[in-house]
């Protein structure tokens, strides 16, 4: 079961890279109950490898997304997954367009980033029950009119574009991906790596 899905346009610039730095980041917190995380996109480049800049640029931050093969967005994908993540609003709206049910659980990243970082910490549960109510209640405070920064709710998407744009991209998914991971499920207990490269 997936329980996050990354949602970009092709699958092969924001959403692979987004989808290794959180995946690193959750690892870094919960080790091996950190939740599933995969990526599609809403005109998939099905069977594609990732754009070899954002390979490079993942590289550079600790992530290895070589492997990487794009997928097109998928209803039945939509329907298990906990958290949705679109990279933009536009793939946010894709979502809910395909599966309205699926409202309640889309969000764009810095979206859901800013609403969790406004809700009380919470403790105790366990990482599948965390991240479930983590995003209801996320959800809940969005419908009470918590809008965040709509200004600024997209991940520049960087295709046909220079590596050091690739680079910049990676940075920004790299802060963004930490801030969640920190918002659905609280702290490291000691300092750990999210794939950011030191030197």
């Amino acid at each position: 079961m997936t329980a996050i899905l990354v949602v970009c346009t092709g699958n092969i610039c924001r959403s692979p890279i987004a989808e290794g730095l959180l995946r690193v980041a959750l690892e870094a917190r919960l080790g091996a109950e950190a939740p599933d995380v995969a990526s599609a996109g809403t005109m998939g480049w099905a069977g594609s490898g990732a754009d070899p800049n954002s390979v490079a640029a993942a590289a550079e931050r600790g992530v290895d997304i070589s492997s990487h093969r794009a997928r097109e967005l998928e209803p039945a994908e939509i329907a298990r997954s906990a958290l949705i993540l679109g990279m933009a609003t536009e793939h946010a709206h894709a979502v809910v367009a395909e599966v309205p049910e699926a409202r309640s659980r889309t969000f764009t990243l810095k979206e859901l980033v800013r609403v969790v970082e406004s809700l009380p910490e919470v403790d105790g549960a366990t990482p599948e029950r965390r991240l479930s109510e983590r995003v209801a209640a996320a959800d809940r405070l969005r419908a009470h009119g918590f809008a965040g920064d709509p200004r600024d709710d997209g991940i520049m998407d960087p295709l046909g574009m220079p590596l050091d744009a690739f680079r910049a991209v990676a940075t920004e998914l790299d802060g963004w991906c930490s801030r969640l991971a920190v918002g659905l499920f609280g702290r490291a207990e000691a300092p750990a790596a999210t794939g950011t490269s030191r030197s």
